[in-house]
């Protein structure tokens, strides 16, 4: 039976990878997929990981019906075997609906990746939906870890190295530290305390943080 299937996890745990490999798979077996995204890092209309790998992708807009979508595309003679859909915590509630109903009207796999909360620690409306409606809810293996070496649970903006809990929901950026606008991934403790890894360095190096010497 068709699925619905949501692989969620925190950012730099490797979805966008997974998603990659899924198409890898099934297309060098003969299938062919429709891949939807929005807002990847590589840019509009593109799907890619951090370790470098990049592949075509339908960028969805707001208001984008992506079952009208996929009708007209089958309609007009093309295939499509599965569907992939990165990025989904930017997707509208009402886009999940449609992803759930080109499983049950078109017997079609749908493999939905996504971080399942923001930098508040707060659900994307888009990621709640998945969870409302997927078959399988697949949290991802591959653990992501916070600068103190704990599992990362928790996405963190941070803006010069500083983490912030204000703003808008979706501002696109990465893990890289040097932009302005970063994100970084946290435990729960640090998440709370608001300490990232460069907060942190700095309290080690500040003069005001008193030597520990044994007793």
């Amino acid at each position: 039976m068709p699925e619905l299937v949501f692989f969620s996890g925190t950012m730099d745990c490797g979805k966008s990878t997974l998603a990659l490999q899924i198409e890898h798979n099934r297309s060098s077996r003969g299938l062919v997929g429709m891949i939807f995204t929005r807002d990847d890092r590589a840019g509009q209309g593109k799907l890619s990981s951090r370790l470098g790998l990049v592949t075509d992708a339908v960028e969805v807009e707001d208001g984008r019906d992506l079952y009208a979508y996929l009708v007209e595309h089958l309609s007009q003679g093309g295939r499509a075997d599965y569907v992939i859909a990165d990025e989904a915590q930017f997707l509208a509630e009402e886009q999940i609906d449609q992803l759930a109903r080109v499983v049950d009207d078109l017997g079609i796999d749908v493999y939905a990746f996504g971080i399942t909360t923001d930098f508040r620690s707060k659900l994307f409306p888009g990621s709640q939906r998945l969870v409302e409606l997927a078959d399988r809810v697949e949290v991802l293996q591959v653990e992501a870890l916070c600068w103190c070496g704990a599992r990362a649970t928790h996405n963190a903006r941070t803006v010069g190295g500083v983490m912030v809990v204000e703003g808008a929901q979706v501002v696109v950026g990465d893990v890289d530290q040097s932009a302005t606008v970063g994100y970084e991934v946290l435990c729960r403790r640090h998440h709370r305390r608001r300490m990232t890894a460069a907060t942190a360095r700095a309290a080690v190096l500040s003069p005001d943080v008193l030597p520990v010497t044994p007793a």
